[in-house]
């Protein structure tokens, strides 16, 4: 065996030792595919108030345009694989339903310092010489594509990557790196003529295999998007008040996924189905402290809480009426006029 196919071995697992459940490597470029729908997609504007894909867009077309020296991309995914039905809450519609990936730790910060460790062990196994940069969703890094090309799985007509062995859930972080290690075989993909993620997204985001319509997206809508959400989309997010995961959930392939085996990333008690009465009298100290060390808390209290009178809204409970009227006094006027949207829902069904 070489020398890079030995430290390739070794980084393997190393990298399984340290929690992540698949690891591939890829020469560090892309093909011309990839940055061709990108620019597609800004094009025509489905990227909506997301400017920092806009920004750096040549860098996320090559991995070489952002680091010149790098000659190897290493591809990590950790699974966060839900122990039981992520759609569960969405039956129960007092209650809030919270994206998997948001009911616990950030993953940014829990995969970064898994990241850091596997980082150093590269360099003290190939020598002080050998560069490396750590990224996790904040760089201008096409991940999936990377992450397809080193094997782990594929972009599903959803967009997001589909592993055969964890299903649509797997969070993604890559080393770059000067050294030239044996690159894994991309990944097939396997969709087939399934199109159970296009006829799942509630509000039609997926109109046509592999093109997401960020601005119709459920995610960006209660995430991204700070302004107010349009109204003809508000009925179909029911109480979805952080992300959706209704594409990933419905795609067969979850069917071969175990649940994740970090602790940090399974989901808290009290974020599995919240109270949407409760989480509307958060104040700003009890959002922080509900939050902390959660994604949600990037988005601030106002947002969240628009996202949780559009819920009550559609929530049909009259009981609710009393939290939407006392949201709709709040002084952000974005909160408030959703909240007056959810007062008259729900006025005429309390009579």
């Amino acid at each position: 065996m070489s020398r890079a196919t030995d430290i390739g071995a070794e980084i393997r697992a190393k990298a399984q030792a340290l929690g992540f459940d698949a690891v591939g490597f890829a020469a560090a470029r892309l093909g011309p595919e990839s940055g061709e729908r990108l620019r597609q997609f800004l094009a025509q504007g489905h990227h909506g108030e997301m400017d920092w894909l806009e920004a750096r867009a040549e860098q996320r077309a090559d991995p070489r345009a952002l680091w010149p020296e790098v000659r190897s991309a290493i591809a990590l995914g950790m699974s966060y694989a839900p122990a039981g039905d992520p759609l569960a809450t969405l039956a129960r519609p007092d209650r809030g339903n919270i994206s998997a990936y948001a009911r616990n730790r950030d993953y940014h910060d829990v995969i970064k310092g898994r990241l850091k460790h596997l980082a150093q062990f590269i360099v003290s196994r190939a020598g002080v010489s050998t560069e490396v940069k750590v990224f996790v969703d904040t760089a201008p890094v096409m991940e999936k594509p990377l992450a397809e090309r080193a094997g782990l799985g594929w972009q599903g007509k959803h967009t997001n990557l589909v592993s055969r062995a964890h299903g649509s859930w797997l969070f993604l972080g890559e080393i770059f790196t000067t050294l030239d290690l044996p690159p894994d075989g991309a990944h097939a993909d396997h969709c087939g003529s399934c199109t159970r993620c296009m006829a799942a997204c509630p509000t039609a985001a997926i109109p046509a295999p592999y093109r997401l319509e960020a601005t119709r997206c459920i995610s960006y809508l209660t995430i991204e998007h700070a302004g107010p959400i349009p109204e003809a989309l508000r009925p179909a997010i029911g109480n979805r008040i952080y992300g959706c995961d209704d594409c990933l959930a419905v795609c067969p392939w979850n069917r071969f996924a175990v649940a994740g085996r970090e602790a940090k990333l399974a989901a808290r008690a009290d974020l599995e189905a919240p109270s949407l009465a409760e989480l509307s009298r958060l104040d700003d100290a009890g959002f922080r402290a509900l939050f902390a060390g959660s994604p949600i808390k990037r988005i601030g209290r106002v947002r969240f809480l628009r996202n949780v009178a559009i819920a009550i809204g559609n929530s049909g409970d009259p009981a609710l009426l009393p939290d939407a009227r006392r949201l709709a006094g709040e002084p952000d006027p974005v909160l408030a006029e959703a909240a007056g949207w959810a007062v008259a829902r729900l006025q005429p069904i309390a009579g």
